[in-house]
């Protein structure tokens, strides 16, 4: 299939494969980093409970044996406090959200790796081939799209430093060698 020129079917057909894939990594890499901000602020809420019931706990027992009134303001602001933060993981299960967002990148990983293989084999596929690969990986797409939580402008904007800046989904040569054994070794 003629691929050279910029406005042969070729061209278009894989350009937009190659966006497609774009598309897929960032929504992909956008649940990874939805994922890590779940968990930390679940791990962070959870660690504030801790504190919070201790703390409470603590201006209770000084209550008992104390009679003055800012321990028993202490301790109602306090409790008032994990209140707060308990029925808003409550309301908020943020680990069942994280896992839903697992099961979209896991998904997702997948239909990535097969844009990446499809564009490795263009060239040896007939053009009706590669559409109903195309219009097959586009349908699983939409599917996991429709099914999975919706991600942030603050997930796109760690995907979008992680992916261009940091190079989180690329590899150098030498990286790739090193993960492989000696004989299979491009660089020496």
């Amino acid at each position: 299939m003629e691929r050279n020129s910029q406005n042969s079917q070729g061209y278009k057909l894989e350009s937009q494969i190659r966006e497609a894939f774009g598309r897929v990594t960032y929504t992909q890499t956008c649940h990874d980093k939805r994922i890590q901000r779940l968990l930390k602020i679940n791990e962070t809420i959870k660690l504030w409970q801790i504190v919070l019931s201790a703390m409470t706990t603590g201006s209770f027992l000084v209550t008992l044996i104390s009679i003055e009134q800012i321990s028993k303001i202490v301790g109602a602001l306090l409790s008032i406090t994990l209140l707060v933060l308990n029925a808003y993981s409550k309301n908020f299960n943020l680990i069942e959200l994280a896992e839903k967002h697992k099961q979209a990148s896991n998904l997702l990983w997948k239909i990535r790796e097969e844009y990446v293989s499809l564009l490795t084999d263009f060239e040896l596929l007939e053009p009706e081939q590669i559409m109903s690969k195309r219009n097959e990986l586009q349908e699983r797409t939409s599917k996991v799209y429709s099914n999975s939580p919706r991600t942030d402008s603050k997930s796109y904007a760690e995907a979008q430093k992680a992916l261009k800046t940091d190079e989180e989904q690329t590899f150098s040569e030498q990286e790739i060698d090193v993960m492989l054994p000696s004989s299979i070794r491009r660089c020496n």
